[in-house]
């Protein structure tokens, strides 16, 4: 497999982007190598600017569920722009999709745009201290909600293997408000309350966290949760930015069965393009400017075009719920094959699933929250990450990423999967 064209691209950028990539985790160094550089995506491929095709299992970091370049999305798109990309106005789009997810996601009664799902979840943390009148939340190790200040203490994602959890540039009195608990530890959250009385605006947390690779709440964790707010005062927010209308209709909170009092949401509600939104109960909704005093805007927020590429993405799953039975089987198919090919070699990983979206540990140990997760063999993954590369499997550079499938995988793509899982454990236990 050739990739000079790449090479060259990324050895150019790094004179004029910091460490060359605008975003981290797209660096490699976390798995070694260098990145690629894509100029196209069809469906399930991806295609590079070495003209190597790629089955991926990233789709843009989780909205591409019905794959890339859908027509469409695509027609939304085109018909669309024409009127032009920006208004800066209020649309007809916006009151749709507004609707559309109130009728969608179970805990919204009213939704604001936004123009990404990091800007959703600071917002969202901003009303909840504004609701409150309390100024301390409590996250969870390993949970990744952006780039904001708060959200960079024991952060998940890039922020473990690009740098320290705790980011230079987060201040002192910042780091004090946001507290820190393990995920799945219920007990340790009802230590922090008890220990901050009267003084915790939310909790914050991903439902189905995708950050530290894959893991999945324990029965109960979530519930506990909801009853502490409800005893406490406390606004529970879940960040679905990685769940929302991927795991179901309503998203994680409907598979689970839990209900937030606000919802923070990304890019797939535009399609793929840039966007977010926050939302949740009324009353708490109608605390943000203009309708109440907490102050919140955006130039580009409910952008049309984004408008028209999510509303066509959202009908399609709203009409088509076949659609996640279908993205279930398919998702089982690939972890089943993985697990019988580590089987097949006496070897055994962990890989944890929930609908379409996976992640595989080279660890023995169920992994539950941050700390098992980073007890994984991290040099085994980036083995296994440029094998799978090399054999035409596009994952997420990282440990510590979930993987999303789409609904464009053939079952030869499948079968591709599996037989590129089973050269890679091979060459990954051989050593």
């Amino acid at each position: 497999m050739q990739t000079t064209r790449s090479e060259s691209l990324f050895q150019k950028a790094q004179q004029f982007i910091p460490g060359g990539v605008n975003s981290p985790v797209r660096a490699f160094k976390a798995v070694g190598g260098k990145p690629l550089f894509i100029k196209s995506a069809q469906g399930a491929y991806l295609f590079d600017e070495d003209n190597n095709r790629y089955i991926e299992l990233i789709n843009s970091w989780g909205p591409m569920i019905l794959g890339h370049a859908h027509p469409m999305i695509e027609k939304a798109v085109v018909e669309t722009v024409r009127f032009s990309p920006s208004f800066g106005a209020p649309t007809a789009r916006e009151i749709e999709m507004a609707e559309l997810i109130t009728t969608m996601v179970p805990s919204v009664e009213k939704v604001r745009m936004v123009n990404s799902g990091t800007e959703a979840c600071m917002s969202a943390i901003r009303l909840a201290r504004g609701f409150t009148g309390r100024d301390k939340i409590i996250k969870f190790e390993g949970c990744y909600h952006g780039h904001g200040d708060s959200f960079l203490i024991a952060a998940g994602s890039g922020a473990i293997t690009m740098g320290t959890p705790d980011s230079p540039g987060v201040t002192k009195g910042t780091a004090n408000d946001t507290l820190t608990a393990p995920y799945n530890d219920l007990a340790a959250v009802r230590q922090l309350v008890e220990a901050n009385p009267r003084q915790i605006a939310a909790i914050i947390i991903e439902p189905v966290a995708g950050n530290m690779g894959l893991v999945l709440p324990q029965p109960g964790f979530l519930e506990g949760l909801r009853q502490l707010c409800d005893q406490e005062g406390i606004i529970l927010i879940f960040d679905e930015v990685m769940t929302g209308f991927r795991l179901a209709k309503g998203g994680a909170q409907e598979r689970l069965g839990v209900k937030p009092d606000m919802t923070t949401l990304g890019k797939i509600i535009g399609g793929g393009l840039p966007v977010g939104a926050y939302g949740g109960r009324k009353e708490i909704m109608d605390y943000v400017s203009p309708a109440g005093p907490v102050y919140q805007a955006g130039t580009l927020s409910g952008n049309p075009v984004a408008m028209a590429a999510g509303l066509a993405m959202l009908h399609h799953l709203n009409d088509n719920p076949s659609i996640y039975t279908q993205l279930d089987n398919i998702t089982a198919a690939i972890t089943q094959g993985i697990a019988q090919a580590a089987s097949a070699l006496g070897k055994q990983l962990t890989i944890n699933q929930i609908g379409s979206m996976y992640s595989l540990f080279f660890t023995e140990e169920p992994v539950v929250d941050f700390a098992s997760a980073k007890r994984a063999d991290l040099e085994a993954f980036g083995l296994y990450f440029r094998t799978m590369l090399a054999h035409g499997v596009y994952l997420a550079p990282s440990q510590f990423e979930s993987l999303f499938v789409s609904v464009a995988l053939s079952q030869a793509d499948i079968d591709q999967i599996i037989q590129a899982n089973a050269i890679s454990l091979a060459a990954v236990f051989k050593k």
